[in-house]
């Protein structure tokens, strides 16, 4: 036994931020924290939301279960503190579910507020009932294993966006989006100018406006050929 490989990895120490760290995040358009870290940070179009709830703002605790397994899924319930977002790594599979609704509930009932995964899920009915939102490929009801391997709190690749626990995750009808730990203070502060100017586009929209001051100032700048 001494000298087998581990089925799962765990790491038990997480460094969440604070809620202080990332409330200016919560309820802003993932567009806005987006563009605020530089038009990057998006997991793959393709993670959607499969239940009517869809909003979430939280620290990450990341799980990678692999394909066709969720172990280390189950294993990670001992780990979450409330307000966690999970995200689950499959590698993108999508032949077999990696959580269903029985999963969901006891992740609410651990304090989890929102669940992202690469794979794809079951049980839409009941994922609805349980309330909190989940985002994924989308639904099969092939179901996984519960063999491993698989790792617990270490950093994942999910849509595209290497994520690792204490990152943030926010997430509305548009996708999700991450903010990475160590630049959470950085993107905070650019939010002001981005809603700022978000709001100035928005008032010239409802004034009527067709065209906005950017595009003016840039043509004046750029050498442009028309063709008749």
């Amino acid at each position: 036994m001494a000298n087998q490989p581990a089925v799962l990895t765990i790491k038990k120490t997480i460094d969440r931020p604070s809620s202080s760290d990332y409330e200016k995040f919560i309820g802003l358009p993932i567009g806005n924290i987006i563009d605020a870290q530089g038009r990057i940070g998006a997991v793959d179009y393709k993670i959607k939301p499969i239940t009517t709830a869809h909003k979430f703002t939280g620290p990450v605790l990341t799980v990678d279960a692999g394909p066709r397994d969720n172990l280390a899924a189950w294993m990670a319930l001992d780990h979450v503190q409330p307000g966690d977002v999970l995200m689950i790594a499959t590698g993108g599979y999508s032949q077999s579910s990696v959580i269903g609704d029985l999963f969901v509930g006891m992740a609410r009932n651990a304090g989890v507020i929102g669940i992202v995964t690469d794979g794809v899920v079951r049980d839409q009915e009941g994922l609805e009932g349980v309330g909190i939102p989940v985002f994924a490929l989308g639904i099969s009801s092939n179901s996984p294993q519960k063999n491993g391997p698989g790792t617990v709190g270490l950093p994942v690749v999910v849509g595209g966006v290497s994520i690792a626990s204490g990152d943030i995750a926010c997430a509305d009808l548009d996708g999700v989006a991450i903010v990475r730990k160590d630049r959470i203070g950085e993107v905070a502060e650019m939010l002001d100018s981005i809603i700022a100017k978000e709001s100035s586009m928005e008032a010239d929209v409802i004034s009527g406006k067709t065209v906005p001051d950017w595009v003016t100032s840039a043509k004046a700048n750029l050498i442009i050929e028309y063709l008749d």
